[in-house]
This record gives C-alpha cells, sequence and structure tokens, in this order.
C-alpha cells in the first residue's frame, strides 16, 4: 500500500470500512481485528474480508460467541498498548459486553489517574432496513452517549465511514464505532485511499440554508436529506447537518445554525423516550432559546422494539414524516 493508493471509483460504506481498517492495520502492527467471524468468514457483512489472509491469525482473531469475553480482551489488549478493533455482530447483541464497557472501559484512564489508557474500537453494525429480527436491527446509540469516557461516533456516507473509522483508530480512549447496515452498500462515493483522518466530535453540514434546520445523524441521514430536496422544491432554504459524533456532541456548529434558521427539526432512528435528539433539543433551548421561531420538532421511531419486516418500514422515520414536521414548524406563528 503506498501513501496514496488507487481505488476503485465508487465505494459502498461497506467497503470504506473495509478500506480503513486495511490501511490502518498496514500503518501500524499494534491494530488488530477480533470478533466472531471476523476472521475466515471475513465477518457477517464482510466488512473484514481479506485481513486475515493480508495480515494473519494473530492480527485477526476469530473469537467464540462470547461478547463479554470479545469486550475484556479487548481491554486487556488495550491496556497494554494494542490498538484492537472489535466486532460486535450486530447491536443488538453487546448486552452482554456492557459490563465491560461501562465499568472498565470507560473508566480506565480516570481510574488509574491517566496511567493507563484504553485505545479501544468497538464496531458494530446498528438499525433497521434490512429484514433482520429485532436484535439484529436496534439502534440503542443514547444508551452509550450516557457513559462518561465513551465516545460516540455513527457514521452516514462512505467518505465519513473511511476518514472518521481511521481516527477512532488513533484515539487513546474508547471509541463506539455503529455503522448503519440500511447504508453499507447504499450511494456509494468516490474515495480515495489516502489515509486521511476526519474530525471526531465534529458536526458535517451537508447543504446550507437559513429557513430550517434538519438534524441527523446514521441512516436517517439519507432520508432527511431526501426530504430536504423535497423542500427545496417548494422554495424552502434548507440546512442539513449529520451530528456523526453524537458523544461528545458538537454543539457550537449546531447552535450557529438554528440560531440563523430559527427553527430545527431533530430525526433519529432510535426510539424517541431519551434519545439523543431530545439532548441536542434541551441543549439548544438552553443556549438559544430567545432565538427560536418555533418549537425544536423530533421526528423518531415510536418506543416499541424494532419490529418484524413486514412492519419496518412503518418503524422508521419516513420522508413523509420529516416533511410534516417541518411543515408544522414552517407554519408556526
Amino acid at each position: 500500500m503506498n501513501e496514496q493508493s488507487a481505488v476503485p471509483s465508487k465505494l459502498t460504506l461497506l467497503e470504506a470500512v473495509n478500506l480503513a481498517l486495511h490501511r490502518a492495520m498496514f500503518e501500524d502492527p499494534n491494530v488488530l481485528l477480533l470478533g466472531e467471524d471476523v476472521g475466515v468468514n471475513g465477518g457477517v457483512f464482510r466488512a473484514s474480508q481479506g485481513l486475515r489472509e493480508r495480515f494473519g491469525f494473530k492480527r485477526v482473531l476469530d473469537t467464540p460467541l462470547a461478547e463479554a469475553m470479545i469486550a475484556g480482551v479487548a481491554i486487556g489488549m488495550a491496556a497494554q498498548g494494542l490498538k484492537p478493533v472489535m466486532e460486535i455482530q450486530f447491536l443488538g447483541f453487546i448486552y452482554a459486553a456492557m459490563e465491560q464497557l461501562v465499568s472498565h472501559a470507560s473508566r480506565l484512564r480516570n481510574r488509574t489517574r491517566g496511567r493507563l489508557s484504553c485505545p479501544l474500537v468497538v464496531r458494530s453494525p446498528m438499525g433497521a432496513g434490512i429484514r433482520a429480527p429485532e436484535h439484529h436491527s436496534e439502534s440503542t446509540e443514547a444508551l452509550f452517549a450516557h457513559i462518561p469516557g465513551l465516545r460516540v461516533v455513527i457514521p452516514s456516507s462512505p467518505a465519513r465511514a473511511y476518514g472518521l473509522l481511521l481516527a477512532a483508530i488513533d484515539d487513546p480512549d474508547p471509541v463506539i464505532f455503529l455503522e448503519p447496515t440500511r447504508l453499507y452498500r447504499m450511494n456509494p462515493q468516490v474515495l480515495l485511499d489516502d489515509g486521511k483522518r476526519l474530525p471526531l466530535d465534529s458536526c458535517f453540514t451537508l447543504r446550507e440554508g437559513h429557513d430550517i434546520t434538519l438534524i441527523s445523524w446514521g441512516a436517517s441521514v439519507h432520508e432527511t436529506l431526501q426530504a430536504a430536496s423535497e423542500l427545496a422544491l417548494q422554495g424552502v432554504s434548507v440546512e442539513v447537518i449529520d451530528v456523526a459524533c453524537i458523544k461528545p456532541l458538537d454543539l457550537d456548529t449546531l447552535e450557529a445554525s438554528v440560531r440563523k434558521t430559527g427553527r430545527a427539526v431533530i430525526v433519529h432512528e432510535a426510539p424517541r423516550s431519551c434519545g439523543v435528539g431530545a439532548e441536542i433539543a434541551a441543549s439548544l433551548y438552553e443556549r438559544l432559546w430567545v432565538d427560536l421561531q418555533a418549537p425544536i420538532l423530533r421526528v423518531t421511531a415510536p418506543d416499541i422494539p424494532p419490529p418484524l419486516y413486514r412492519l419496518e418500514q412503518l418503524y422508521i422515520p419516513a420522508v413523509a414524516d420529516i416533511l410534516a414536521a417541518c411543515n408544522n414548524s414552517l407554519n408556526y406563528r
């Protein structure tokens, strides 16, 4: 691999993750991958395809079906100077590892007064839309955002997946890196394997406007951009922000946008109650409530487990739902 390698003209988000893993492991021999079926099979979605053949079984480790063990081993590796990237096959399988992630990975730096750090990345597919059962379709990012010491990153495009994953692997503290399965093979982008890292803890402004701000992350960015395009045809100037890193939040970028437009709609696939959207809304109210022209609205999934696939399109926030919320905001007097 050269400093700047040629790649196919367009890559999917899944291929961008694979490319970032290849580059990170090439650049740093301390980076290794572990998880269920990540080696011989290349991962359940083939995100790690080709890594074992290139870097060997000592750096690409197939583990038993034991999420708590995977997390515990990865934390031990990280504490001793390695940079493990552990994969949980689906976000709904991560609960067995929560004890390790919440009680140990997130606290290691604080507990040892900086003597030890935990340069660990936890990769996991997330979200509905691929006709899978409930534990394969969950969006529970707010669970991790609530924990001090954990950074939570959710890319919404191939370019951001590539740059943010490289930055997450460089980070000296634990990063929960959640990959929207619905976007894995959607909307490929031209992407150069140049090793460029994107900044963590920053929002990305995908579209500039002055009438209303749409705030989203992960898979819901797809519908949010579609809604923005439809509103633009009606003469509405829409600003779209991809939060990307939901913990810690880049509130300065969000504040500047909503201060400009005076209106905001937050869109996320996770259930409504205690979601990250509520935290964003509360923070924006604290900062600029006198500048708001309408209440901040949320478009979310309902407070139920993800349904079976025949109903999942009713569960996922749709373009029509976003447009209805935007119309309510724009018509508020």
